[in-house]
């Protein structure tokens, strides 16, 4: 699938996404899209087929930028540790602004009910895996992390978390006195996100 998309499409995708995330995958028909985008139903079904090719486009064109900071940021002449940091930032920058995309995704992957192309997101994985393999590796080789490292259990424990606290945001709302979506956020990007990479730290550096 081409990482082109035109401003017609653009637009279609950003509806797409909004309906999606009020009114789910399965409660969102290829007409209501269309109804929304102010758009003939034919040229939804022209740019992107059906509604599983449009979450393949969707995640292709929030992820486009991805590959070029991901190089740039291991480019970066820092340590190690806080090369880590800062891809753990990058991660949770992403997974907040697209939570609902990845939450469709991990639906759709689990129940199998559909047939959807999982190159596109398997990518998205692969390169976050990569990146962080090689900050890894650098770190071991300058004595900095553990050689014992399992690096493909990291990427689950930073989104686990992250959508443990999502998923019960009522409760954290609650004992943390967050009453507004911006409180809410920003206990994300400061304590959660500090919280992440302490674990992560913890992970790479201490003994069992």
């Amino acid at each position: 699938m081409t990482t082109d998309f035109n401003e017609k499409q653009i637009r279609i995708l950003h509806v797409a996404e909004q309906l999606f995330a009020e009114k789910g995958f399965d409660g969102t028909s290829i007409r209501n899209i269309a109804k929304e985008a102010k758009i003939n139903i034919a040229m939804v079904s022209y740019y992107f087929g059906s509604k599983e090719r449009m979450l393949e486009a969707l995640i292709i064109s929030r992820t486009a930028d991805l590959k070029i900071q991901l190089e740039n940021l291991l480019r970066e002449d820092l340590a190690p540790m806080d090369k880590l940091e800062k891809l753990i930032d990058l991660y949770l920058t992403r997974i907040q602004k697209n939570r609902c995309i990845y939450q469709i995704m991990h639906f759709e992957l689990s129940n199998k009910k559909r047939a959807i192309n999982i190159k596109s997101f398997t990518e998205v994985k692969r390169r976050n895996v990569d990146s962080l393999r090689e900050i890894i590796t650098q770190g071991q080789e300058e004595g900095v992390f553990r050689k014992d490292i399992n690096i493909y259990l990291i990427p689950p424990t930073v989104m686990g978390t992250f959508f443990h606290f999502h998923m019960n945001r009522p409760l954290y709302e609650e004992i943390l006195d967050l009453r507004t979506d911006e409180a809410f956020n920003n206990y994300i990007k400061n304590e959660l996100s500090a919280h992440i990479k302490q674990t992560i730290k913890a992970l790479l550096t201490h003994e069992n």
